[in-house]
């Protein structure tokens, strides 16, 4: 019986957490190859190789400071939003979570090897990896996901052949 009950919930879950993980894969890759452009600056390239040596618990240490930083942020943003600004409220969120995406996807894989070092942090990533895996073959099962996606490869197939009609 409950668990009849819990299901709506537990979909609610998974769709929220879902269209999350979307986000954040949507933006991670990109977002770090723009890091890694501004990573090709002399001192940059020094602060990887920083980061690449740190041990386990520093490296930890490093993927937990973004977080952290990013918080101040966000009340500058709930303080906009409370001071009537809500725009310029909303685009501070916007940007600080692109950018802290962007920051973390290259400070992840720059400290990956040394976090993985940690047992407790790589019996964590594999249960996340494999969670994450799972979510997102369910919402590749789904019929709006197939859906959306063939209207996607509709709309670049008509683009490419808009592009392909030379002019008249």
């Amino acid at each position: 019986m409950l668990k009849h009950l819990l299901a709506p919930l537990r979909w609610t879950v998974r769709v929220f957490f879902a269209l999350l993980i979307l986000f954040e894969e949507w933006g991670w890759e990109p977002l770090r190859r723009v890091f890694a452009l501004i990573a090709k600056l002399p001192v940059i390239r020094q602060f990887e190789a920083l980061l690449k040596r740190l041990p386990p618990r520093w490296a930890f240490v490093v993927l937990v400071l973004p977080s952290l930083l990013i918080l101040p942020v966000k009340l500058l943003a709930v303080w906009l939003v409370a001071e009537g600004r809500v725009t310029l409220g909303i685009a501070v969120i916007v940007a600080a979570k692109l950018i802290g995406t962007a920051l973390l996807a290259w400070l992840f894989q720059l400290i990956q090897p040394a976090l993985m070092q940690l047992p407790w942090f790589a019996r964590v990533h594999a249960r996340w990896t494999a969670w994450k895996a799972e979510l997102l073959a369910w919402v590749r099962a789904s019929a709006v996901w197939r859906t959306a996606r063939a209207i996607k490869l509709r709309v670049k197939r008509l683009f490419r052949r808009a592009r392909e009609v030379p002019p008249a």
